[in-house]
């Protein structure tokens, strides 16, 4: 049995979790709305205040999406309530980040302006000169948002310069080593 899969899911006060045909699963929340198709397979109950998951069977498929299906449920009713944000540095002499209205404006040490525009439902936030912060309702597109940003400059070994998130550590590289 999945461990996780079998975890009841709380739904908090102010949530409605709506079940409607094929699995198509919506949740409200005060932060907004999400919807999502899950896998028909599975079965999910919303009794009172709990969301239950469970799977016909115990073949490979139904055993793999089990604990997949509670989690996306999950991060859907955390996002509502919580919302998520993704925390990304800029370091390197000369970058830096600055916000004009929805579009994140971003000098990398091109020849250009990297010029961003934050997507549906997700605002970007800049403190300092080389902070941002990516927020959202929807986990997923938070994440990718925010890896979009740091694909324009990944930092790199030798010196760390560039994008990186804020709890990721750069494997530091020994430079050139001189003949003597």
């Amino acid at each position: 049995m999945s461990r996780i899969g079998k975890k009841p899911i709380a739904i908090p006060a102010g949530v409605t979790v709506d079940l409607a045909q094929g699995n198509l699963i919506t949740v409200k929340g005060p932060k907004g709305e999400l919807n999502r198709q899950l896998v028909s397979e599975m079965e999910i109950k919303v009794e009172g205040a709990e969301v239950t998951v469970s799977r016909p069977n115990d073949l490979k498929r139904n055993r793999s999406f089990h604990g997949l299906t509670r989690t996306l449920i999950y991060n859907m009713v955390y996002g509502v309530t919580e919302g998520y944000s993704v925390d990304l540095e800029i370091n390197g002499v000369g970058y830096r980040a600055a916000k004009e209205g929805k579009k994140l404006n971003l000098t990398l040490g091109f020849s250009h302006p990297v010029i961003m525009e934050d997507p549906e439902g997700i605002t970007t936030e800049v403190e300092g000169n080389n902070k941002i912060t990516v927020k959202g309702i929807d986990k997923e597109k938070v994440g990718q948002y925010a890896a979009v940003i740091r694909e324009k400059r990944p930092p790199e070994p030798y010196k760390g310069k560039g994008i990186k998130y804020a709890n990721e550590t750069i494997r530091r590289k020994a430079g050139k080593s001189g003949k003597k």
